[in-house]
């Protein structure tokens, strides 16, 4: 008997799978939201992933991505594309609120979630890549930018081109895995196409427009869509929707990950350590120098950075330092320059939010010349005028007759009763000034007040 409820049971689990061959992705209780805001970087790829990783141990029927940036690190932008792309939870992108846009990275990032969404108000698009780093250009007249090459190809960088098609390749593979308009995908990104929401409706590019939260689950119902390799039906309609506020630590990588600021720390750090090391027993300098040069440097870790300009800008650093203690002129304006160029060609990559700002790069020179010119005067005036110790410091010091007897007696010399000797006669009370020091006996004589301190 029990051999034949078995039976039966299998028969109505294969039934069942029949007539439904798509999963039901409406056994979560909720739909959680992050919001995208800002820069694509190391911070947005930390908080995604974490939100992902949320979403799938919750069980939650989906995740609502809302985005709202002006581009960002390639670098992270495709490991975001592959944490949504492998993700077992459905993702919702939506380019919100009104006012907001998905530009450039974000435009990709939206290509690769389950159903993409916009508000009114907003815009996507802007995908040209802006990736190559090195020296800023110089102003100067413009190209033609219908000039053509040999082969009749738009002029430009071969390298370019190779970063441009390989940005097309990735845009038409998601749209052909989201059945999303791939052709005005590489519009986005050959000429920097951009779309209002109603327009990228049109056009293919998003699913629909949602004005809220409400509106987008509702419109997202039904839907069917592939993830992680299964097919699954969207049970949305009237989910409570949970936000998912960014930790301490991503907001700490979303600061710090700023390559200006991770200069400045790395600043900071070596500059403290220094003055630790010349000023043994400060503690203070040396902690926060610590704290700030290991920040900075995990900062630089997590960027697309060009380890020839981090040595660079090392080798200046520690040419001013030299030029502080040792001044040579030439130390100090190689350092600068090594500086200079070596913030210059940090970041292998650009993208918007990640780009060396000028102005921190000088002022940031200028304060360290300025240190290096400052401690050098110092140090020369410290050279040219040595400290006087022991028997030098005493001589020419005035001092006081206590005693005397003969040609010896004591004096009040710094505030210590010294034994002394002198070839005149000389009066308790009397103020004198010291010669010599020989075996902690002082040889005193007497000073012409008439003759501005004069010795007789």
């Amino acid at each position: 008997m029990s051999i034949a409820r078995v039976a039966l049971f299998a028969a109505a689990l294969m039934a069942a799978a029949v007539v439904s061959p798509f999963a039901s992705a409406g056994s979560g209780r909720v739909a959680l939201s992050v919001a995208i805001d800002g820069a694509i970087g190391p911070a947005s790829t930390r908080q995604l992933e974490e939100a992902l990783d949320t979403a799938a141990k919750r069980d939650a029927a989906v995740l609502i991505l809302q985005l709202d940036t002006p581009g960002g690190l390639v670098t992270s932008m495709r490991e975001m594309i592959a944490d949504i792309l492998a993700s077992p939870v459905p993702v919702i992108g939506y380019v919100a609120p009104a006012g907001g846009h998905a530009a450039s990275a974000g435009t990709y990032i939206l290509y690769a979630t389950h159903v993409a969404a916009m508000a009114p108000g907003t815009n996507l698009g802007a995908a040209t890549p802006v990736e190559l780093g090195g020296l800023p250009s110089l102003p100067g007249p413009e190209k033609d930018k219908d000039q053509k090459d040999a082969t009749g190809q738009p002029a430009g960088d071969a390298m370019m081109a190779k970063v441009t098609n390989d940005a097309v390749v990735l845009i038409r593979s998601l749209a052909e895995m989201r059945g999303r308009n791939g052709d005005w995908g590489e519009k986005a990104v050959r000429e920097a196409a951009s779309l209002s929401a109603n327009a990228a409706l049109q056009e293919h590019v998003v699913d629909f427009v949602a004005r809220d939260t409400t509106e987008l689950l509702q419109l997202a119902d039904g839907r069917t869509v592939e993830v992680a390799g299964r097919k699954v039906v969207l049970a949305t309609k009237g989910l409570p929707v949970e936000t998912l506020e960014p930790g301490w630590f991503i907001r700490l990588l979303a600061v710090i990950t700023d390559p200006n600021t991770a200069i400045i720390l790395m600043l900071v750090g070596v500059y403290g350590l220094v003055f630790e090391f010349t000023s043994p027993g400060a503690v203070a300098p040396g902690v926060i120098g610590t704290i700030c040069l290991v920040l900075g440097l995990y900062a630089l870790n997590l960027l697309p950075i060009n380890y020839t300009g981090l040595a660079l800008m090392l080798l200046g650093v520690a040419f001013l330092i030299v030029e502080a203690f040792n001044p040579t002129v030439v130390l100090g304006l190689g350092g600068v320059a090594a500086f200079l160029l070596g913030s210059a060609m940090l970041l292998r990559v650009e993208g918007p939010g990640f780009a060396m700002s000028w102005a921190v790069i000088g002022s940031a020179a200028a304060l360290t010349l300025g240190l290096a010119l400052l401690t050098g005067t110092y140090v020369w005036a410290a050279r040219r005028n040595p400290p006087r110790v022991g028997g030098e410091a005493m001589r020419g010091l005035p001092v006081e007759i206590l005693d005397w007897q003969g040609g010896e007696g004591h004096v009040l010399a710094l505030g210590e009763r010294w034994r002394a000797r002198a070839g005149e006669p000389m009066q308790p009370g009397d103020h004198v000034e010291v010669t010599d020091v020989s075996d902690l006996v002082l040889t005193v004589r007497r000073r012409d007040a008439s003759n501005n301190g004069a010795v007789k």
